[in-house]
């Protein structure tokens, strides 16, 4: 027989929730929840579903989650249908088992434990669970929290069931996120034909140069929380692929993930300094996606560590490495924001996959956080 923490996760998994489409899983946690005395606020904004979710009043220690999933890629390279959870050797398969609806159901599964244990708890325990956190995140998340600090509503702790974990549950816990901050960058040249360069400029020769000069400057050097601020070329277009004619421009598209060290106005102003040392004739278009965020709390901080060290016999190591998360949202309440999840190797990888002692160890810890801070 399986337990409850599994049995959710399948039934998540086979509602195909590829963002923003919810396809049922809300349905599924809302009913949970209600059945244990939740009282749930849906706030949906055109396609994307959302909920808030309390239980008493008091303290409020939320966790927070999403239920969309990135697409599965080729079905016909995964062993096993992605939306159809397959148990094989004590891991389950299924876009989603790691990122993030294995999460979602050992939150669910702990807040009913945790119910039973505690039914007069003293402080208030919730749930922000969005539909858009995989691509936009404008409709998902960032409007709940709109809502909630239009009417002053309290969130004094947020954890976040991202997988963070590398090896071991709970080996990386976060308490921020980088930055990232996306470019687009014209280098201006004179189109000809290319038997005739002297009565042309290529673009292309002159961007060699400043492409070189960009993937090996050192931003920073990050700093105990923070790895260094890196910075990734995603795409490189010039011409129309005619092979005697010298293009009129090039552009590059890059993507840099800063840490706290920096701000975006920084990098800008190293940017513009070293396009115009080269006297690149260019254009630039700058996009904020994210900016950086560290929370600390002491006591929040202590639970979780003395959770994951009572569970998993180490001591996590607090790293905010990897993408963004809706934390950067969640920290504008004033909330103290704490990220731990399951092992993060095949989150969006063909066969997704999570290993079902790790759902049951993570249900526990989040029981024990529960329990620490607000029973």
């Amino acid at each position: 027989m399986l337990c409850p923490i599994v049995e959710l996760t399948q039934q998540l998994i086979r509602c195909p929730s590829i963002s923003p489409d919810d396809a049922g899983c809300q349905d599924l946690l809302i009913a949970r929840l209600e059945s244990i005395g939740f009282d749930i606020e849906k706030i949906n904004v055109n396609d994307t579903k959302n909920f808030w979710a309390t239980r008493r009043q008091g303290k409020t220690l939320a966790f927070a989650g999403h239920t969309d999933v990135v697409p599965p890629g080729n079905i016909h390279s995964w062993t096993h249908y992605p939306f159809d959870p397959i148990i094989h050797n004590g891991v389950l398969f299924g876009r989603g088992a790691a990122d993030m609806k294995g999460a979602l159901a050992a939150m669910i599964v702990a807040a009913e434990r945790f119910v039973k244990a505690y039914p007069e708890h003293t402080g208030c325990l919730a749930f922000l669970i969005t539909s858009d956190e995989e691509t936009k995140a404008i409709n998902g998340t960032l409007k709940v929290v709109e809502k909630l600090i239009s009417r002053q509503d309290r969130l004094d702790y947020c954890l976040i069931g991202e997988p963070t974990s590398e090896i071991t549950i709970g080996d990386i816990v976060k308490n921020g996120r980088r930055g990232s901050i996306n470019a687009k960058l014209i280098i201006k040249g004179i189109q000809g034909h290319v038997a005739y360069p002297n009565l042309a400029e290529n673009p292309i020769h002159k961007g060699i140069k400043i492409l070189n000069k960009l993937i090996n400057v050192t931003w920073d050097q990050g700093n105990n929380f923070f790895p260094p601020t890196v910075m990734q070329i995603t795409n490189i277009q010039a011409g129309d692929g005619i092979n005697n004619i010298i293009p009129g421009n090039l552009l590059v598209q890059f993507n840099i993930r800063f840490s706290t060290e920096l701000n975006d106005l920084m990098i800008r102003e190293r940017f513009d300094i070293l396009l115009s040392n080269l006297k690149l004739d260019y254009s630039i278009e700058w996009n904020i996606a994210a900016k950086p965020f560290l929370t600390f709390h002491k006591k929040f901080t202590d639970v979780v560590t003395e959770t994951v060290l009572h569970y998993s016999k180490i001591k996590p190591k607090i790293f905010n490495n990897g993408g963004t998360s809706d934390g950067r949202f969640i920290t504008k309440t004033g909330a103290k924001v704490i990220e731990l999840g399951l092992v993060n190797q095949t989150i969006h990888k063909i066969n997704e996959n999570v290993k079902i002692s790790d759902l049951q160890i993570l249900s526990k810890m989040y029981q024990r956080i529960m329990k620490q801070l607000i029973a």
